[in-house]
């Protein structure tokens, strides 16, 4: 049991080490993110009809760090603004499923080649969904009232204490919305690490399409952020699970949920809701399929653990830095909530 326990904590520590110099230069550049590209900026883009608005939706969507729950007000906010039905579902679609932050988290963990192919999948889901948006729903014409006028904080001209108001978002405020989502993924990476057994999944779910369809139907319902979802589907890969199988469930997994499913259908209507799961489950599967098959055909390992060379002095105290920046912000957090 001493033995179980002390290898549960062993890789609990070496994955985040591995992953918190790339977390918290993911966290910087979400915090400059949060002040360069505001609200009223995305708004002002993402009306009218054709396909320029819904790539740029998509185009804005993939850096922002917003889980499936969290980009739902902010979407909302969008289509109550001006925002078509088809630039507020590529928004919702491509968003959730990766950020800055998660693909700095992708590369530490999966390798470059996930790391580029995660975003692109991302975008290219937004692209799809809202057009079928457009197409289905006609929401590709302009609305005939004018956006009403933006008065939230974000969207104020106010220019002092850019910094400051960065730093805290990207250190404060996006650890504090992932922080315990993301100490529980890496301490269920690190069960799995512990608990599974070399090659099972490859053995019990095989290398197709049913292990993906599997993982298609476990991420769906579930709430995962796209950040603590990647040593996850690291350490399910490392016990047999193909790439494709794991990023199945890396789409699925943060861009869907019960709670925004439900939003959406009462928010935008039924017909919009079906087309939104139905476009992450196709594009997900189609995904893994498409990136199993260039890892064979390529003969290359996708998710191969890349190493970087950097001094472990530095990956240790960036894991207490870490450590620092998640445990302050949900104390911060259960303070306030008890005040």
């Amino acid at each position: 049991m001493v033995d179980f326990v002390k290898l549960i904590i062993t890789d609990f520590w070496d994955t985040i080490a591995e992953m918190s110099p790339y977390l918290l230069f993911g966290f910087f550049i979400a915090g400059i993110l949060s002040v360069l590209v505001s609200q009223q900026l995305v708004e002002k883009h993402l009306g009218g009809g054709g396909l320029w608005p819904l790539l740029k939706a998509s185009i804005f969507g993939v850096p922002l760090p917003l889980c499936s729950c969290g980009v739902i007000p902010v979407s909302m906010s969008l289509h109550k603004h001006g925002a078509s039905k088809g630039s507020t579902i590529a928004f919702l679609l491509s968003t959730p499923q990766t950020g800055v932050d998660s693909i700095f988290v992708t590369l530490s963990l999966l390798g470059p080649v996930y790391a580029v192919f995660r975003p692109v999948a991302a975008l290219i889901t937004g692209l799809v969904g809202g057009t079928l948006v457009d197409v289905f729903e006609q929401g590709g014409k302009a609305r005939k009232s004018p956006p009403e006028k933006c008065t939230d904080e974000c969207c104020s001209g106010e220019k002092n204490g850019k910094v400051v108001r960065g730093l805290k978002y990207g250190f404060m405020t996006l650890p504090r919305d992932i922080g315990k989502a993301m100490l529980l993924g890496l301490g269920i990476a690190a069960f799995i690490s512990a608990l599974v057994p070399d090659g099972y999944f490859a053995e019990k779910l095989g290398t197709g399409i049913f292990a993906m369809v599997v993982m298609m139907f476990l991420g769906i319902p579930v709430y995962v952020c796209a950040t603590a979802s990647v040593p996850v589907a690291a350490a399910l890969i490392l016990k047999g699970l193909t790439p494709g199988a794991a990023l199945v469930f890396l789409m699925t997994g943060p861009a869907t949920n019960a709670a925004s499913f439900i939003t959406i259908w009462k928010t935008l209507g039924r017909t919009t809701a079906i087309i939104y799961l139905a476009t992450v489950a196709g594009c997900a599967l189609l995904g893994g399929i498409l990136l199993d098959l260039l890892a064979t055909s390529a003969d290359i390992d996708i998710a191969i653990h890349p190493h970087w060379m950097l001094p472990d002095a530095v990956k240790y105290a960036s894991a207490v830095v870490l450590l620092a920046v998640l445990g302050y912000a949900l104390f911060s957090k259960t303070k306030n909530h008890h005040k």
